[in-house]
């Protein structure tokens, strides 16, 4: 039971707090300004929130709100100094409100906040009623009634400046009228009035004056323009008519000119005729020459040169072959004849020996000849003359043994101046073309009897000495 007692009291407290922290949280509408004040900070004597809200705590803090309805104002200014010392009366409407700016705001907390709006409107209404008559007291009567922009800007800057002090800010400013007591405005008015009347007459004056100048102008302009017309048709005519009569002139001269040029073309066209057939024909002959002449070059020559060429790559190849036979034999022929060189160089080792030993052999028995013959060489070389003779004959022999005669027929016309028949002469004949043993035993330097020869005993032959030397 003292459980259930002490939760029941948790939760209305708890519910309490729920409830006083939801009463002082504020939220600021957008036309209001929420003003809260107490304690809100060092040197600030209040926070203002435009927009948003804010928790407002209890006991140390307050709050309130400005109204930012907007509030017009009428000032019927009467009797205010211009800068000529003028009484001027500009009745106006004035429209202010609370202002937004940081700064600004705060001024309006500190000097408006719990007012009404009538006390805030008199407020306002009397910094206005001061800054419109300095505003007027700057400026004359003429820039009052002629330039209102300029009046409403200077009131303007004048009144708001002043505003913003308190906290307000000018909305709007409507000058309905700018009067005086003595009419002298009225009286500006009538000037004006009448100036832009006189203004309006002279220019109706110089309006119509430029109409008759411009009518004037217009209609001279017009008489020249004729003239100048008139005058430019007739030009134009006679120049037409010179015109045409040089056209004419020169389309005779034109004419004769053509004719002449068509009878001397036709005569150069006849002559150029002429001396172009001449041409073809003279060029047609040569182009037949041509013809025949590459004809008979394609028929003789043609095939000439190729045969030609022909026979020399067949000639080329056959000599290639041959090269390549001829390397391919020698070739073989080397190795051959290095291998028969090497057999000849140990075949002619053994038979130097032999060849030595035989000659030494012959040598012993010349000497020994040549002792037997007292010294005396003309009879050794005789000697062996006689020893060879065997073989010169046979030699002889073996000259007419090749000739082959299968037939002879002898035609024997007799006996000639000398005696003897032409059967004689032939044999004859064939006996001296054979080598004459005297002939050989002249170079021996032997003496052979009448019917082979004498002996040459003058001097021995060249051949007979050398060899008695060796």
């Amino acid at each position: 039971m003292p459980y259930l007692i002490l939760i029941g009291g948790c939760l209305i407290l708890l519910l309490s707090a729920l409830a006083a922290i939801a009463t002082r949280y504020r939220r600021c509408p957008s036309d209001r300004v929420l003003v809260v004040f107490g304690k809100v900070g060092s040197g600030r004597s209040a926070r203002c929130i435009h927009g948003g809200a804010t928790f407002i705590w209890p006991i140390i803090q307050d709050f309130q709100y400005l109204e930012l309805t907007p509030m017009p104002i009428e000032i019927p200014l009467k009797g205010a100094l211009s800068r000529q010392n003028i009484r001027v009366n500009t009745p106006s409407t004035f429209t202010v409100g609370i202002a937004t700016e940081p700064g600004i705001m705060e001024n309006a907390a500190e000097r408006l906040l719990g007012l009404s709006q009538d006390s805030i409107r008199d407020l306002a209404k009397d910094i206005i009623f001061g800054q419109m008559r300095v505003v007027i007291a700057t400026m004359s009567i003429e820039e009052i009634n002629s330039d209102r922009d300029k009046l409403i800007a200077n009131i303007a800057n004048g009144v708001e400046v002043e505003l913003k002090k308190v906290g307000l800010r000018l909305i709007n400013v409507n000058i309905q009228d700018v009067t005086d007591e003595s009419g002298y405005i009225e009286a500006l008015g009538k000037e004006a009035a009448s100036k832009a009347i006189n203004e309006a007459k002279v220019k109706v004056a110089q309006a119509e004056r430029d109409g008759d100048i411009g009518a004037a102008q217009a209609n001279r302009e017009k008489e020249i323009e004729v003239a100048n017309a008139v005058a430019d048709s007739t030009k134009g005519k006679n120049l037409a008519e010179i015109e045409v009569a040089n056209s004419n002139a020169a389309l005779n001269v034109q004419i004769a000119e053509a004719n002449r040029l068509a009878v001397t073309a036709e005569r150069v066209a006849t002559a150029t005729a002429e001396r172009d057939s001449y041409a073809a024909m003279e060029a047609a002959e040569q182009a037949r020459a041509k013809v025949e002449q590459a004809t008979r070059y394609a028929n003789e020559v043609v095939p000439a040169e190729v045969e030609k060429k022909k026979i020399t790559v067949m000639a080329e190849a056959d000599a290639e072959q041959v090269k390549i036979n001829a390397n391919a034999q020698a070739a073989s022929i080397r190795a051959t004849a290095e291998a028969e060189a090497f057999g000849v160089q140990a075949r002619l080792g053994a038979e130097a020996d032999g060849t030595q030993r035989l000659l030494a052999a012959k040598a012993d028995g010349f000497k020994g000849m040549i002792e037997s013959a007292g010294n005396n060489p003309q009879i050794a070389i005789t000697l062996l003359l006689g020893e060879q003779m065997p073989k010169l004959v046979e030699a002889q022999a073996k000259a007419i043994s090749g000739v082959k005669i299968d037939k002879i027929t002898v035609w024997d016309s007799g006996a000639n101046a000398e005696g003897t028949g032409s059967t004689a002469n032939f044999l004859s004949g064939l006996i001296r073309g054979l080598p004459p043993l005297q002939e050989l035993a002249r170079q021996a330097g032997l003496k052979l009897p009448e019917y082979l020869g004498t002996m040459n005993t003058d001097a021995p032959a060249p051949r007979a000495k050398e060899v008695a030397e060796e």
